[in-house]
Formats: C-alpha cells, structure tokens, sequence
C-alpha cells in the first residue's frame, strides 16, 4: 500500500464562485455562457473575449434570486452589483448578438432547477432577505389608467424636474423623436428637432390664425415653434405640473400670451369642454399616446376627432412594437413609463380610423429615434458628474440602461416610432388636402 507520505497531490478543482455558478447558468441559459463573468471572488468563468460582467457582490445573486429575469438583473445595475467591463451599449449589443449566434434559448426553469439555484446561493453565502428595491422604482396605486393613477405615472416620469431636463435635452426641450435631415459637421440634435417640428407644422398645414391643440405638449417645443412661427393659436394640454409651469414661464418670456393657452388637465377632460367641440383646424399629440392605454384607446381617438372641425388635421407621432416583440418591458414599465402600451402600428393606423378620422400619410422614424437617443446618451455620459449631483447614482444609473436600451430596440426593430396623419373628412367626403407632398418636403412628391 502506498503511504500518504510517497502519494502524489490530488488535482484541485475550482472552486471560486464563478465556477460554482457555472453550471447553473448554461443549464439556465440553455447552452455555454455568451459574456465572461467575473465574480466578487475575482474567480471568472466565460469566452475570454465576451464582454466581462463584474457580479460585484453576493447580493447581485440574491437579487435575483427574489426577482430573478429583466428586473432582477436590471436593479442590480441600478445599484451598482452589477457592472460592465466597457460601453454599456457596447457590450449588451455584445451579448445580445453572442445569444443570437448561439441559438440559446432559455428553458422554462424547474423545480429542479429552482432548488438547484437555491443550494448553489446557499453555499455561496448569498441567501437572506430580499433586497431593498431602488427608490426610483415606480410605486403605482389605484385602478389603472384612472385619472389619478395616470396623474401619478406622468408624475413619476416627467415631473423628475425641469432641471434634469433641461440638462439632457437640447435648448427646444423635444422630448421626442427629431428628424435628422443634416449631415453637416455642425448639425446636432436642436436642428433634428427644429427640422421636426417643422415638418409637423407643414405636415398639419398651419397658418396664421389657425388653431392647434397640442395634447400631450411635453416642454412645449411644438407649442411654442407653431405660435412662434407660425402664427397659430394654440391650447397646450399637459398632466405633467412641472411642464405645464414651465411653457406658462417660456410663453411669457416669449411674449405669446396672446397665442397660447396651457392646461394641466388631463386628456379626458378636454372632452368635458363645449369651446373645444369641433373648433380646431389642427391637433396633434406628440408620443403621448403610448401612455394612453389599451382600453382607453378608442375614446382618445375619439377626442382627436371630435375636437377637429370638418377637413381638420391631426397628426399623431407615436412609439410602436413590432408585432412579436413586447414593446416596453418591466424595467421600463417599473422605472420610466409604468402602465405604458405600446402596439404594432397598423393597429393604430385602425383604431384612428374607427374613430372616423381618415389616415392619409404614415411615416416611419425609427432609424431616427436611434439617432435622437444616441444624443441624449453622450449628453448623460458626457455630463455624468452634473447628472449625479442632481439626481444621484442610481437613478443616473436607470438612465443609462433606459437609453441605451431604447436605442438598442429601436436599432433592432424591437420597438419603432411613426408620424401618422389624419383628416376629418366633411360630410361630402372632402379631405381638403394637398395632392402632393411637396409643401412638407419640397421635393414635389
């Protein structure tokens, strides 16, 4: 027998945290791991040339553990127990591709799987309580889409204050979309908007002494660009407080107190008011739909219509989804737009139409929102230090990952964003619109 004096070493098997969670994960995931992972331990597992994953802490697993998917994962970076080697952008369009290359396609866990979880958290020291959720969590009551639950998601978004605002935005404060039409070195994201608003106004064919009803009017760019340019008389309805005081500020600072109405009111409500009846040439609603909801839809519609008088315009920009993909998702229901419904575009083109508005031109501009929100990130990235100061880490952190997911689905067709026009015919059937495009674009088409 050979004495344990004379016996050769035992071969050691790792056993740092990433190994141990190794197979858990690809059982999880469905095939091999597509980022390399680095755990608290310093321990990695992973492709050496997958972006890096920094799992920065034990309570990274236990966040998932009570809250495991998007949202589990989605905190942790929130609060820094996750993090990426490099660009955020960069590596989830790393990762993103990596799972599409490799087929993985995630089983639904089991039983199994879930005890399997739960005694490799155990030996990692990683189970106990859950953690706090991030305060810049959305905490919604009531029944949804009532009036006062609406006032409280609009509120938890768009009420962040206009100091934030003003800090990511450009000087028009378009909180939406622009139109990129310029490739000159000096053409930035206030000329893709200006050219946006623009388009709008030609697209609803204002003139002086028109009337407009801008529902949704955000920071008021499309409000005051039309009374300001255009001449045109204009009610502003936003549920927003810190939005509606600051177009009441710029409309004053502007001296068009003769032209502009705000209203902090919500939608609803305009229908509650005989003045505004069938009174307007013009209305649009700027990427306020989406906040609208499912139910609710058709009544909205309705309040275009009705609101119009006969060969009135609206014209709608609005976010999409495509039709097999969810559209927003739970950290962006939970974080930046809760109760938000988003649908494939045709839907809407039907649901406007139902209302008895006739859409007459859809455009698409989704490879413009990827360029519009690409700004915005280099504004936050760029002047991270000013962003923390006023918000702090975490929500500057919902932030990054809000922008550079949305780019992310827009660039992939996950979600897109489209300019519908509509008319309100008279009851001979006249639209009263041009028969070419030539007075929005000036090409002649």
């Amino acid at each position: 027998m050979t004495s344990t004096a004379t016996r050769p070493p035992a071969r050691r098997t790792p056993t740092g945290a990433a190994q141990r969670l190794e197979p858990l994960a690809e059982r999880l995931l469905g095939g091999g791991l597509p980022v390399r992972v680095r755990m608290w331990d310093g321990s990695e597992a992973g492709p050496e040339d997958a972006p890096t994953v920094h799992v920065r802490s034990r309570r990274a697993l236990r966040r998932l553990l009570w809250e495991p998917g998007e949202l589990g994962l989605a905190e942790a970076y929130i609060t820094g127990e996750i993090d990426l080697d490099e660009d955020l952008g960069d590596g989830l369009r790393a990762m993103r591709r990596a799972v599409s290359e490799r087929g993985l396609t995630p089983p639904a866990p089991s039983l199994a799987d879930r005890l399997r979880a739960a005694g490799t958290a155990l030996r990692l020291g990683a189970v106990g309580p859950r953690p706090p959720v991030p305060a810049a969590r959305a905490g919604l009551r009531g029944a949804l889409h009532s009036k006062a639950r609406d006032r409280a998601a609009i509120s938890h978004h768009y009420d962040l204050s206009n100091a934030f605002y003003a800090l990511l935005l450009d000087e028009t404060m378009a909180y939406s979309c622009g139109y990129w039409t310029g490739d000159a070195p000096d053409y930035g994201p206030a000329d893709a908007q200006r050219d946006k608003l623009e388009l709008i106004c030609r697209k609803l064919g204002l003139r002086p002494g028109a009337r407009l009803l801008d529902i949704g009017c955000g920071w008021g760019s499309l409000t005051l660009h039309a009374a300001q340019h255009h001449g045109v008389r204009v009610t502003a309805v936003t549920l927003a407080a810190e939005q509606a005081a600051y177009v009441r500020e710029q409309v004053g600072e502007r001296g068009l107190e003769e032209l502009v109405e705000v209203l902090n009111i919500d939608y609803r409500d305009i229908a509650e008011r005989p003045e505004t009846r069938g009174t307007y040439d013009a209305v649009s609603t700027i990427e306020m739909g989406e906040h609208v909801g499912d139910a609710e839809y058709s009544a909205f519609t309705r309040i275009l219509h009705d609101s119009l008088r006969a060969r009135g315009r609206a014209l709608v920009q609005q976010m999409s989804r495509g039709a097999t993909t969810p559209g927003g998702g739970a950290f962006i229901e939970s974080y930046i737009a809760p109760d938000m419904h988003m649908r494939p575009v045709g839907e809407t083109v039907g649901l406007l139409e139902g209302s008895g508005l006739e859409v007459r031109d859809v455009e698409a501009l989704r490879e413009h929102y990827v360029l519009t929100v690409d700004a915005w990130r280099r504004t936050l990235e760029e002047r991270w230090t000013e962003f923390t100061a006023l918000v702090g880490e975490e929500t500057a952190r919902v932030w990054r990952l809000y922008l550079v997911g949305g780019a992310l689905a827009f660039e992939e067709r996950r979600m897109g964003v489209d300019q519908i026009l509509c008319v309100r015919p008279d009851r001979a059937g006249v639209a009263g619109m041009e028969p070419a495009r030539r007075d929005w674009y000036g090409t002649g088409r």
